[in-house]
């Protein structure tokens, strides 16, 4: 999950996503057995070849996350993708409304990060902690599932987070200046669809520049 802006010290180090986003995204295409590119012809959208109909993919209920798009591989079975789509819509619920009551029912209570911040605790422990972070800095704080890429019992998801640095971030109060910032998750959803383990990588410094906490030499 997120890397929070006052709990990761080497964060200043944090190349931006460009790469990794396409890369990441490529390999999510190539694991959905080279499915297109999934044009956006609503609000989902999927290379599935059953008949069914894209919608029947997401939960529509209220206050759920939508996913702007999703992609899943030909022949998937369904139903299963529909568990794993609902799981993310729960994550990045929670992420888009810091509401624990989501959080709960997203991830299993023996769910492992993968690539733990230092400071932050193992476990949805972390999560939480991450969230009330952010939530510091970036009270307005919202988080778009922009891409869903179905494979199995695995989901990779691109992600906006979008707000106003109206907060503080290590004891510097904001004045109001807009965020956005990308990230990509990979999720391993297990038993009862929950999910297990999570690999993540933010633009933490975009959100540092355009936070102005920090100065890349050379920028204007």
């Amino acid at each position: 999950m997120r890397n929070s802006p006052a709990s990761d010290p080497q964060r200043r180090c944090t190349p931006t996503l460009t790469a990794v986003v396409t890369a990441a995204l490529a390999f999510a295409l190539a694991a959905c057995g080279g499915a297109s590119s999934a044009s956006r012809t609503g609000p989902t959208s999927t290379s599935a070849s059953a008949p069914a109909a894209t919608s029947d993919l997401v939960d529509h209920s209220a206050g759920l996350v939508v996913p702007a798009s999703v992609h899943t591989a030909t022949g998937a079975d369904l139903a299963h993708a529909r568990a794993v789509v609902h799981t993310a819509q729960l994550i990045y619920t929670f992420w888009n409304t810091g509401d624990t009551t989501f959080l709960d029912q997203a991830v299993s209570p023996d769910f492992r990060d993968n690539t733990l911040p230092t400071g932050r605790p193992q476990g949805p422990a972390g999560p939480i902690a991450a969230s009330a972070a952010f939530r510091t800095a970036i009270p307005d704080l919202t988080c778009q599932l922009a891409d869903l890429y179905v494979t199995g019992d695995t989901f990779t998801a691109r992600l906006v987070f979008q707000g106003h640095f109206t907060g503080t971030d290590r004891g510097i109060k904001g004045r109001g200046q807009p965020i956005n910032f990308n990230a990509i998750d990979i999720q391993h959803v297990g038993a009862e669809s929950r999910i297990a383990e999570d690999w993540h990588l933010e633009d933490n410094l975009a959100f540092l520049q355009q936070a102005g906490l920090v100065t890349i030499a050379g920028s204007t």
